[in-house]
């Protein structure tokens, strides 16, 4: 019966989004091969999206170059006339060399075309994050702004230590700069503690080194801290249904009690209203001056759903700050190379917690269904499309990278060999090693996506 509730409409919504975003990742990635192979006169033989044992959905043959798209969307390749690839093609590797296969080319000129597509999709990545700051800037809330601390929304957070009110100051010595740091540097942090400002005074709180694996057991955590705001209500949707609607919930009402309870922040009402559950409470409110008495449903999940004031509103009355930085055409590649460097900083930390077994990091682990996950499932927002566009260029790139036979990193790796020691390994060698790091990859890529429908995956986007 739960797959009656899965909603089909989101979840097409977000598989059409992650398959446009990688598909452009791995025709250009592709790409990055294909041009330095041409560029040194190596025959490219095919050029395809997504694999094709078997048979192809589309394939056309142009020049030397068959162009395709496979039927199985696990990435995509370029299949270089005499490199030992996923092609495994033995017969014409027992064959002489000709000039224009990749094993008769020089060592350098064979590392720059393995090179090609990692090097593609950092350049890409470079690009994308300088077109969204072009067009949508960057806006951050800087800590300092928020002038009534945190609302914790996680229980962990609250079992570890952590209240609503508390001002988080830094973790583990690092200065918390931007109110959008707090989460990610607690979850990913490994263990080790935060300095908070409590009712005037600093105390330090014990991150466990194995927070971010109990947070993955959770599997529904959406929002770990908030800032902690004033309930004033927000602007409704014509086609809201909510309780907070129903009950005569207007725009720019301001709560002042539940029941006999005074209330400050929204925290407070919803702390009360979870300990009503299915039952009527009483709102006092406050409306242009007039104060009302509504009563209102609690829902079955203790809640009763408004909508809040959007972020700008709640800078201009002073809650928090909201930083908002444009850039012109100059200005935005330097700083969208700066945001890549971050991104890859925060990844190759992630990566590592996850190879820490400690932190109980690798069970969250995702496949393609956690990959799907961060994209929105009730618009096609092209900000946050992109955005996750760019870092999955900068995870592909990071990801071929690693020293692993069958990937760009493997075949690096045993090109400086040669290069360094002037001895070049031999085919046989060069394919039981392709064999091996093929089997790592299904073996990795099996966990991950098993891990998504049987174990904790979920996405960390």
């Amino acid at each position: 019966m739960e797959l009656l509730a899965i909603n089909w409409g989101s979840v097409g919504l977000k598989a059409a989004q992650l398959l446009l975003s990688l598909s452009i990742l791995v025709v250009l990635h592709e790409f990055g091969h294909y041009i330095t192979a041409k560029w040194f006169k190596c025959r490219v033989e095919k050029f395809y999206l997504f694999f094709d044992p078997w048979f192809s959905i589309f394939k056309k043959k142009i020049g030397e170059t068959v162009y395709g798209i496979g039927w199985l969307p696990l990435g995509g390749y370029v299949k270089i006339a005499g490199m030992i690839d996923e092609s495994m093609d033995k017969e014409q590797l027992n064959k002489p060399a000709e000039p224009w296969e990749f094993r008769s080319k020089p060592a350098w000129q064979r590392l720059i075309i393995m090179l090609g597509g990692v090097t593609v999709n950092v350049i890409l990545a470079f690009i994308i994050y300088a077109g969204i700051l072009m067009k949508w800037g960057d806006d951050k809330i800087p800590n300092s702004s928020v002038k009534n601390g945190i609302w914790v929304t996680d229980s962990l957070f609250y079992e570890i230590g952590l209240r609503t009110g508390d001002k988080v100051l830094a973790v583990n010595a690092d200065t918390i700069k931007n109110f959008e740091e707090i989460s990610k540097k607690i979850v990913f942090s490994g263990g080790g503690n935060i300095l908070v400002e409590r009712n005037g005074t600093q105390t330090n709180v014990t991150i466990p080194v194995d927070l971010i694996g109990k947070l993955v057991e959770k599997k529904k955590v959406k929002t770990l801290v908030l800032q902690r705001i004033p309930f004033i209500v927000g602007d409704f949707d014509k086609d809201d249904t909510s309780n907070a609607k129903k009950a005569g919930l207007q725009y720019w009402d301001k709560v002042l009690k539940v029941d006999t309870l005074p209330v400050n922040f929204v925290d407070e009402a919803a702390t009360y209203f979870d300990t009503k559950r299915n039952k009527t409470v009483q709102l006092t409110v406050l409306r242009k001056g007039d104060t009302l008495q509504l009563p209102v449903a609690i829902n079955e999940e203790g809640k009763i759903n408004p909508t809040f004031l959007t972020p700008q509103q709640y800078d201009s009355l002073g809650v928090f700050k909201i930083k908002h930085t444009s850039y012109g055409f100059f200005s935005a590649f330097p700083a969208g190379i700066r945001l890549a460097g971050e991104k890859l900083g925060e990844y190759i930390q992630q990566f590592k917690l996850i190879f820490t077994p400690a932190t109980g990091a690798a069970k969250g682990v995702g496949g393609f269904k956690s990959m799907g996950s961060v994209f929105s499932g009730t618009s096609w927002d092209w900000e946050q499309f992109w955005n996750m566009t760019a870092f999955f260029s900068i995870v592909l790139a990071f990801m071929n990278l690693l020293p692993i036979p069958a990937l760009d990193g493997g075949h690096v790796l045993f090109t400086l060999y040669e290069m360094i020691s002037g001895r070049k390994p031999s085919e046989k060698f060069l394919e039981r090693a392709q064999i091996v790091g093929m089997v790592i990859l299904l073996s990795l890529m099996l966990y991950a996506n098993l891990n998504d429908w049987i174990g904790y995956g979920r996405g960390k986007g």
